[in-house]
């Protein structure tokens, strides 16, 4: 699979070090040339030797020692990479790329990249959710990084929350598709709703629900990182947009129905991965409604996206999500056939790992024709690409 290709893998201080070399395992039984740079921090946690036995080239770990590959070594390196990857990717090593520090090897063969560069994050949850590191990697998601998003979990410290580095088999799927074609879905437009709606109801109050949004700028993310043209309709979301996207923002269903519908003539394939309010209030107040007895709010429907776009429906491949807590099969399929869609994705919001605001998923994928594909546990990246691939292959066969 990589066979041709080249990777430089980027090692800095943390504990997670140690999965660093399992995702050097990997690289190189794919065939890849991996040669690994190491910062000085690192080398506290695993020594230069593993990666050199894992990977069969010395190890970079100094900006001052003679070079020997290359006449400067770290453009050398940077020059003949394919791909860049930075696991455990530190608060520190992220700060500096930012700001455009290079004070050792590792950052001034960043600086001189050309190729994709990886970072996966790993940090005590606090460093991680700091609005200083989010601003961090906001500007280098901006900039044209790639980021391997952390995983929630037990951290090292103690401590429980996201900021666990992705999994080396997570990291090793995104380097692929970041080498792989990038034609895979040339000529394909695509609308991809994410996140949820927030429905009025004075200019304080609104009802809305619990999704994040990650899951629809997944799919996104992923379809344009392969060719294809994409319109991102989301609700609000504190989420950076993906580089390569049209992003149309909304706040209502109504809103919503109709960047939807504007964008449907022109899709191929839509993906409606957003979580849309059903209701909202009859009446919007134009002040503050105050506290009082028992207060009963009307409700009217909003329009059924989802519903609407079965009816209008052409040679569209439309793909829909159902979000359950009980009779996962039977509702997704009732749906599926309500709705006139050619794929469900359904998830059981009661298991671990699943839901709006986990950074994994587990799902299962139910056909028009009747059959159904069930994933395991999952980054949000992974089965995005997943569902992309059942996506495209239905529109391949229509």
């Amino acid at each position: 699979m990589l066979s041709d290709k080249t990777i430089i893998l980027g090692v800095t201080g943390g504990i997670a070090a140690y999965k660093a070399a399992e995702l050097c395992r990997l690289f190189v039984k794919a065939g890849a040339n991996v040669r690994v740079v190491m910062t000085d921090s690192a080398k506290q946690f695993v020594t230069p030797l593993t990666f050199q036995t894992v990977s069969g080239n010395r190890v970079y770990d100094d900006l001052f020692t003679a070079s020997q590959l290359y006449s400067v070594e770290h453009v050398g390196l940077a020059q003949n990479a394919d791909l860049f990857v930075i696991a455990p990717a530190t608060a520190n090593c992220i700060g500096k790329a930012a700001a455009g520090i290079a004070d050792d090897l590792l950052t001034t063969t960043v600086l001189a990249a050309t190729c994709p560069v990886i970072f996966a994050p790993a940090m005590n949850t606090q460093m991680y959710e700091n609005t200083i590191t989010q601003q961090n990697i906001a500007k280098l998601i901006e900039a044209g990084y790639h980021f391997a998003e952390p995983e929630a979990g037990e951290l090292a410290c103690g401590d429980s929350g996201r900021g666990r580095m992705a999994s080396p088999a997570a990291i090793f799927n995104q380097a692929c598709a970041l080498l792989g074609p990038k034609n895979k879905y040339q000529g394909l437009h695509m609308v991809v709703t994410a996140g949820p709606t927030q429905e009025p109801l004075d200019p304080v109050r609104y009802f809305t629900n619990h999704s994040s949004g990650k899951m629809g700028f997944a799919i996104a993310r992923a379809a344009a990182e392969q060719g294809a043209d994409v319109t991102l309709v989301s609700g609000p979301v504190n989420l950076t947009p993906p580089p390569g996207v049209e992003l149309i923002r909304v706040t209502t269903a109504e809103e919503m129905y109709r960047a939807v519908m504007d964008a449907y003539p022109k899709a191929d394939l839509v993906i409606k991965a957003a979580a849309v309010a059903d209701y909202r209030p009859a009446t919007v107040h134009g002040q503050k409604m105050k506290k009082g007895g028992e207060m009963a709010i009307p409700l009217v429907r909003n329009p059924d996206i989802l519903a609407e776009l079965g009816k209008k429906k052409e040679n569209q491949i439309l793909v829909g999500f159902a979000a359950e807590t009980e009779n996962l099969q039977e509702n997704a399929t009732g749906k599926l056939d309500r709705k006139n869609l050619d794929m469900i994705v359904a998830n059981d919001l009661t298991m671990a790992g699943a839901g709006f605001k986990a950074d994994t998923n587990i799902v299962r994928l139910y056909f028009r024709d009747g059959t159904e594909k069930e994933l395991p546990l999952m980054t949000k990246d992974e089965v995005a690409r997943q569902i992309l691939h059942e996506a495209t292959q239905l529109l391949t066969k229509q």
